[in-house]
């Protein structure tokens, strides 16, 4: 049975993002709330717990996770950006986009695309997700929840937990979240290139 926490949207309390963090570092599948949807979240080099992600999602290897970070220092740590892709970055983030970028060598390969060797990146704007981020002092391996079998995201921390109380560990209560996605976009060739229009605007990128 899944540990339940009801956190505050705007404050989120100390010790409940403690708990969070504890229960991530012993190998816990998460859910918690982003500026998109609910995601599911896990530690970047726990193998069990990345397989489990895998599973609840119904995706396999070739499906990009995302690492969620808590600033451009720790996606420049992940990530090859050059001085132009770290502009753009610089001008969307926070915000509700996943890049897919090339991963460095500080990843695990298992988490990595297994042709590419790209990985979905993002800093999400979410008061209880940075602060989440900012607790665990690394970022968060995750994927939108979205169960398998389903076409969109739960919404709602209590349908979360009527559906997979038995397969996670925890689940933050940050209210209500959206089912529309992030924006994805591809910036590992010369020209950004659209996955998925979502929430984040194309504009910056010349493809709206």
């Amino acid at each position: 049975m899944a540990q339940y926490l009801s956190i505050h949207p705007e404050n989120p309390q100390a010790r409940l993002l403690q708990r969070a963090a504890e229960v991530i570092g012993q190998g816990g599948v998460i859910a918690l709330p982003t500026d998109s949807s609910y995601a599911l979240g896990c530690q970047l080099g726990d193998k069990a717990a990345v397989e489990r992600i895998r599973s609840l999602r119904g995706v396999d290897d070739r499906h990009h996770l995302t690492l969620m970070c808590r600033d451009l220092s720790q996606i420049g740590q992940f990530a090859r950006v050059d001085n132009a892709r770290y502009r753009l970055l610089k001008a969307t983030t926070p915000g509700s986009y996943t890049f897919i970028l090339e991963g460095t060598r500080e990843l695990p390969r298992r988490v990595l695309h297994p042709k590419r060797k790209t990985i979905g990146l993002r800093v999400p704007a979410h008061v209880v997700t940075l602060a989440l981020l900012a607790q665990l002092g690394e970022p968060l391996l995750t994927s939108t929840l979205i169960v398998a079998g389903d076409d969109e995201p739960l919404t709602e921390a209590w349908e979360i937990r009527d559906r997979l109380d038995a397969q996670l560990e925890l689940i933050l209560d940050g209210g209500r979240c959206g089912v529309e996605p992030t924006s994805v976009i591809d910036l590992t060739g010369q020209l950004p290139v659209l996955v998925r229009a979502g929430l984040g605007s194309l504009a910056p990128f010349g493809l709206d």
